[in-house]
């Protein structure tokens, strides 16, 4: 039997050569600080969520034991959420092994295979022979992986073993084929009989935000509103001569240029009056009277933003948009303010959906609601509240539940006739990052936009 010792290495060891410097510097250069900051901010969010999400998780869906295993370049979505800043891909091949020994013990963190990701796991290594040296340390590899597994928790014995297979979530659904074929051949019967679904839990280990990261995520979202209001101005914009891709690729760029990057492509759209989609085309040029739309996030620590915002060109000789417009913008508004009256945790999306659709039709706005949780990732692991195509509900990923401390986009639109712009039907889409609190109530991380931005 190939013998296998665990190194320990504590968090205090890991962190000794952290030194104090100014968190989240902002400057025109590093407007969340340097990497290296990040990183440390980043490692402490890590050791932070294992140490308290995580257990509570565990026993709330009845898991003692949770395995994740993967190989480098095919690593489960839920990586992210256990890695180091310092890791950006599974190490040959990882497996990850959570085992709640109850709560004053709390939850063992192994990895058999891969680094301790900054002391908060115990790596578990191998002996061999490696170039004519016998007793030389080395990592495990191979099949041998999961007869240490086997080993690991033989000596545990737990009764329920959480593994990431799902048909609903993508989050939960990590563990690839392969690895569940040699898994399963190696525990045997006696063990895989215990294997569970550990769709909740990954999920909802995903989606918690500790509160510390809202601070950092605040400070991001006050980019991104600067950043639109630059992109919204005549300082970029000329009318008769700007196109709306030169918004786009602007903010692809700035974002480059600051270290930055983003999780999808921005969109920046025109309504006219009386002209349709049709008739404006893919790449229209951005004129007087035209009302602008933009759909733009950025990426930072880890972390992901989701905003809409909405602008108007002024005409010559105006002073602010057209009353009709104004009010598109207020009665978008309110259906946000739906959202928030309804969403509560315990609650699932589906129902969010239905009660804020049901109240915002006894007002007569014509709109849609189809927000959806963010964070680690842009379309983020919790709750649908509807997708665009799907009002009356999303089976199965729309009837998991509101947590506190998870955050969510508010993403949504009201359609409204405008008088000024002869009775045309004007489209106003918005999205705002919000946060559920631990008191359960939801709140804006930066605001809301409740004027049109005007570009003169």
């Amino acid at each position: 039997m190939i013998r296998s010792s665990i190194i320990r290495h504590g968090l205090a060891a890991a962190l000794t050569l952290v030194i104090a410097r100014p968190s989240l510097a902002q400057d025109s250069t590093h407007p969340f600080g340097t990497l290296r900051e990040q990183a440390e901010i980043q490692q402490r969010w890590l050791q932070q969520r294992l140490d308290t999400y995580l257990p509570a998780l565990m026993r709330k869906y009845g898991i003692d034991m949770w395995v994740v295993p993967m190989r480098e370049y095919n690593e489960d979505p839920v990586f992210e959420g256990i890695a180091a800043p310092t890791t950006f891909a599974a190490r040959r091949r990882t497996i990850y092994v959570f085992f709640d020994r109850g709560p004053e013990k709390g939850v063992e963190r192994i990895a058999l295979g891969g680094g301790s990701q900054g002391g908060v796991f115990a790596a578990v290594r191998t002996t061999k022979e490696v170039n004519g040296v016998a007793g030389r340390t080395a990592e495990l590899w191979g099949d041998q992986q999961w007869q240490v597994l086997k080993e690991t928790i033989e000596a545990r014995q737990p009764k329920i073993i959480g593994i990431n297979k799902s048909r609903i979530f993508a989050f939960s659904d990590g563990l690839s084929s392969g690895e569940l074929e040699g898994m399963s051949q190696a525990l045997g019967k006696k063990w895989t009989s215990r294997f569970k679904s550990a769709e909740g839990l990954a999920v909802d280990f995903l989606a918690l935000r500790l509160p510390e990261e809202r601070d950092v995520y605040a400070k991001m979202q006050d980019l991104v509103w600067q950043m639109i209001r630059t992109m919204f101005s005549s300082q970029l914009i000329t009318p008769g001569v700007t196109r709306t891709s030169d918004l786009v690729w602007w903010w692809r760029q700035h974002l480059n240029d600051l270290g930055l990057g983003t999780w999808f492509q921005p969109s920046v759209e025109i309504q006219r009056r009386g002209a349709n989609d049709e008739q404006l085309g893919d790449d229209p040029v951005i004129e007087r009277g035209d009302l602008l739309w933009c759909d733009v996030g950025i990426t930072a620590l880890r972390l992901n933003t989701d905003t809409q915002h909405d602008a108007y060109v002024l005409r010559e000789g105006e002073a602010d948009a057209p009353a009709g417009l104004k009010q598109a913008l207020a009665n978008s508004n309110r259906l946000q303010d739906l959202l928030f009256e309804e969403i509560r945790p315990g609650r699932t999306g589906n129902e969010v959906l239905q009660a804020v659709l049901t109240r915002m039709r006894a007002e007569g706005l014509d709109g849609t609601l189809y927000s959806h949780p963010i964070g680690l990732n842009g379309h983020g692991a919790g709750p649908l509240i509807g997708l665009w195509d799907y009002q009356e509900g999303v089976p199965g990923r729309g009837d998991h539940k509101v947590l506190a401390n998870m955050w969510f986009s508010s993403e949504l639109q009201v359609t409204s006739e405008i008088p000024d712009w002869d009775g045309q039907r004007v489209r106003m889409a918005q999205e705002e990052d919000f946060a559920i609190g631990a008191d359960g109530k939801p709140f804006w991380i930066k605001g809301r936009q409740s004027e049109l931005i005007l570009i003169h």
